[in-house]
């Protein structure tokens, strides 16, 4: 099957509802959209363009209409609704399953849920979750940190000592998400960084080897995701290159799951206290997001500057 799906098993394990109807076979259905679907039209008959692999919710309205209903118009809607692709019905309020429902899906091992809470909080729980689990993903070589608050993406080429800054941040009091491999997602339109599971926590050295961040810093220096907001790329610092000195010039950008990224480009050499650079920078992207650029605020003193000067020349020139 093509495309990113969960199963229902994983839905049921997660979510802990009561399941009403299924085996453990029925739970081997999937699914493979975030959106789910309260049946109001499918409950009335009409039945094109309906999405039928999304989740199917029952919730005060849905029951309530189900009971005015004829019982042939619901053998008609039930068997609609569970389907080979629909993945599985959730009932919310505690209400009970109507039973022409619960016989439509004994007879398809069909997988029913109940649970207790409101509607419209179940399937805001249910996208949210099914948002984290179906999102876009891709792997970026890098480190990510939370530096006062701001997911960092530190990157750069092998043996430039993003693992090493990456050390001193963390024992300036900063929080380590991932070392070497950053596993982004998109979720709406922001993209979140999480560690591989075999790699959490743990930061690598050379020369020294793996290290487990939280045993030797404390819990509070290890984090489990964070959102990317900020990527460096560190280079090897080139005398001929044109480094931008006053960051006046157009700002840059990196495009991740098609999410464009802040990002500036530092140059490394011996002698230079990366960890303060960083930071540093993150200070200034903050304090530009707030409204205050260093950058723009610096080119307004200078342009002031030359206006005062041409009106002294003026005004030595016409006396």
């Amino acid at each position: 099957m093509e495309g990113k799906h969960v199963s229902v098993k994983d839905f049921a394990n997660y979510f802990q509802f009561e399941q009403l109807t299924g085996d453990e076979e029925s739970l081997n259905r999937v699914i493979e959209l975030t959106d789910t679907n309260r049946p109001g039209l499918e409950l009335a008959g009409y039945f094109n363009y309906s999405q039928a692999k999304r989740l199917v919710i029952l919730g005060d309205k849905e029951i309530a209409y189900i009971d005015t209903m004829s019982e042939e118009t619901q053998k008609r809607s039930f068997d609609f609704l569970t389907g080979e692709e629909t993945p599985a019905i959730v009932i919310t309020r505690g209400h009970e399953c109507p039973q022409i429902l619960r016989e439509c899906a004994i007879k398809k091992n069909f997988p029913v849920f109940r649970c207790g809470e409101k509607t419209n909080h179940t399937i805001v729980n249910i996208i949210s979750w099914l948002d984290e689990k179906l999102a876009r993903s891709v792997s970026v070589h890098g480190e990510l940190l939370m530096i006062y608050g701001v997911g960092v993406l530190i990157c750069g080429e092998s043996g430039m000592g993003k693992s090493e800054i990456a050390l001193e941040l963390i024992r300036r009091g900063h929080q380590l998400i991932a070392d070497d491999r950053v596993d982004c997602s998109r979720i709406h339109n922001r993209i979140v960084g999480r560690p591989p599971q075999l790699l959490e926590g743990m930061l690598e050295l050379r020369g020294v080897g793996v290290i487990n961040i939280s045993r030797m810093y404390g819990v509070g220096a290890v984090g489990r995701k964070s959102n990317v907001d900020f990527q460096i790329t560190l280079e090897h610092f080139d005398p001929q290159a044109n480094y931008d000195r006053v960051g006046i010039e157009e700002k840059k950008s990196v495009n991740i799951l098609d999410v464009e990224i802040p990002k500036i480009t530092i140059p490394v050499r011996e002698g230079r206290s990366m960890g303060v650079i960083i930071e540093s920078a993150v200070t200034n992207y903050l304090l530009a997001k707030n409204g205050l650029d260093s950058a723009k605020e610096f080119e307004q003193r200078v342009l002031e500057f030359i206006e005062k000067n041409k009106e002294e020349v003026d005004g030595t020139v016409s006396n």
